[in-house]
C-alpha cells in the first residue's frame, strides 16, 4: 500500500476528538454546528448544501470533519425550488462570523478568525465560490460535484485565490449536471480537478430524500467515505498546518487509488450510460 493510500485509509475513519452539536441559531441563521470537545486556534469551516438537500444529509460528514479538529457550521437555508446561491452566500459568511466571533460551548475551544474554509456540494458550490470572492480570509475552498448556479457563480470563479479541491466523478469534467472542468480552468488561481473513480455525485449526501425516490441523489457509502477522506486532509493540509496532509492540496499530487488529476489536453471518453444518467439528475 502506497503511502498515499495509507493516509486516505486513515482519514476514511473517526479523528481522535470527541464531537459536540450546536445551533447556528444563535445569529438568526438556521442550520448546525459540529466542534471538537477542545482544542485551540481551530479552523473554521462552512458547508453548503446541494439543491433540495438538507444539511441533515450531511451529518455523517460535518461529525467526521470535527472529530479531526475542525469547526464546521452548515446554513439550513436556501432550500426550496428556487433557492439562491447569493442568498446562501451571505449565510455562509454569517455562519464563519458566528463561529469564529461566538464564543462556542463551555470555552474549551477557540477558534482562529483568520482561518476559514468553505465546502460546497453540487448546486453549493456556487454559494461557496460567491462566498470566497467576497472574503479573502477564506484559504480553502473545496467544491465537490460542482454543477452550474448562477452568472454571479462563474464570475466569482476568477475572483478567488483560495487553495482549491475540486472533486468529480468520471464523465463529469464536462457534461448538463457538472461544471467541474470550467472551473479548474477558470479558477483565480492555479487548481487541479480530480477525477474519483467510481463516484456518484448526488450520493455524497447521506440518507433518503425525495431526490433519492425520484432516482437521483441517492446516498452512496462508498463516495462518501472516499470524499471525505480527501475532504479532510485538503482542509487539514490547507487549514490545520499539518505537513502529512499537505499532499492533498498539491498541484499534481499522487493520492493512490481515491482520485487522479484530470487532464484537459487528453482524448475524452465516452461516459458510460450510468454517468449519462447521473449528469441529467
Amino acid at each position: 500500500m502506497t503511502d498515499a493510500n495509507k493516509l486516505v485509509k486513515q482519514l476514511q475513519g473517526r479523528g481522535p476528538h470527541r464531537v459536540l452539536r450546536g445551533d447556528l441559531g444563535v445569529a438568526g441563521v438556521r442550520g448546525v454546528i459540529y466542534t471538537p470537545e477542545s482544542g485551540v486556534n481551530l479552523p473554521a469551516v462552512v458547508l453548503a448544501h446541494d439543491w433540495l438537500t438538507p444539511p441533515k444529509r450531511y451529518r455523517k460528514t460535518l461529525e467526521h470533519l470535527a472529530s479531526w479538529g475542525l469547526v464546521v457550521a452548515a446554513p439550513d437555508t436556501e432550500g426550496g425550488l428556487l433557492g439562491s446561491d447569493a442568498k446562501l452566500a451571505l449565510d455562509i459568511a454569517t455562519a464563519l462570523d458566528v463561529l469564529t466571533e461566538v464564543r462556542l460551548g463551555e470555552g474549551d475551544i477557540t477558534v482562529n478568525s483568520t482561518v476559514r474554509g468553505v465546502v460546497g456540494h453540487g448546486w453549493g458550490v456556487g454559494a461557496a465560490l460567491i462566498a470566497a470572492a467576497a472574503d479573502d480570509r477564506i484559504e480553502a475552498l473545496a467544491a465537490l460535484f460542482p454543477a452550474p448556479t448562477s452568472p454571479r457563480a462563474e464570475q466569482a470563479v476568477e475572483q478567488t485565490d483560495a487553495k482549491a479541491l475540486i472533486l468529480a466523478a468520471e464523465g463529469g469534467e464536462h457534461s448538463m449536471g457538472s461544471n467541474a472542468g470550467v472551473l479548474s480552468l477558470r479558477y483565480g488561481a492555479s487548481t487541479d480537478l480530480r477525477i474519483v473513480p467510481g463516484a456518484d455525485p448526488g450520493g455524497f449526501a447521506e440518507g433518503i430524500s425525495v431526490r433519492g425516490a425520484l432516482g437521483a441523489g441517492r446516498s452512496d457509502k462508498a463516495t462518501q467515505k472516499t470524499v471525505r477522506a480527501l475532504l479532510t486532509g485538503f482542509l487539514l493540509g490547507t487549514l490545520g498546518g499539518e505537513k502529512q496532509y499537505q499532499v492533498f492540496a498539491e498541484a499534481g499530487a499522487d493520492l493512490g487509488e481515491s482520485s487522479y488529476v484530470w487532464d484537459p489536453d487528453a482524448e475524452p471518453e465516452e461516459p458510460g450510460l450510468m454517468q449519462r444518467l447521473r449528469s441529467l439528475a
